[in-house]
């Protein structure tokens, strides 16, 4: 192996955050225990940012990672994104979420199209997306799957 490819993989590997000591037991039971990781990391940002929690089989959060940041109003993110930083990080599954600026977490046409191609993408990988949540101002949030979006 290159002393190049070596390096190549060092830089693409996920860093650790300092926030992830706090989340080192952090089991997700529900689609609200998964919004309040989302809204730890995301809640205030003023752009729409796509967030993936990474699982171990257990549900136990195994890393967090920002996948993509978008506009005030729009965030394009690509499956080949979601699950590069999911197959280095090991995840057994994932849950992704993002919050709307404006705090109405009603989902649009794009979100519903995102979470259809990142189910089928995780089904065909082996990887699992569990639910796809859009943050909305004071707690509120909408589970894509609750909504029967993901299969």
């Amino acid at each position: 192996m290159e002393l190049s490819a070596i390096i190549e993989v060092i830089r693409i590997k996920q860093e650790v955050r300092e926030e992830m000591v706090a989340l080192e037991h952090a089991i997700i039971h529900s689609p609200d225990s998964a919004r309040q990781i989302g809204a730890s990391f995301i809640g205030d940002d003023d752009r729409e940012v796509f967030l993936v929690i990474m699982l171990n089989t257990k549900n136990r959060v195994i890393g967090v990672h920002r996948a993509h940041v978008g506009s005030v109003n729009s965030s394009v993110v690509h499956p080949r994104e979601v699950f590069k930083c999911a197959i280095l990080n090991n995840a057994s599954c994932l849950i992704v979420c993002h919050q709307h600026p404006s705090g109405d977490p009603t989902p649009s046409r794009e979100d519903i199209l995102v979470s259809e191609r990142l189910h089928e993408a995780g089904d065909l990988i082996g990887i699992p997306v569990l639910d796809h949540l859009i943050l909305g101002a004071d707690e509120s949030y909408v589970s894509m799957k609750q909504r029967g979006y993901m299969g």
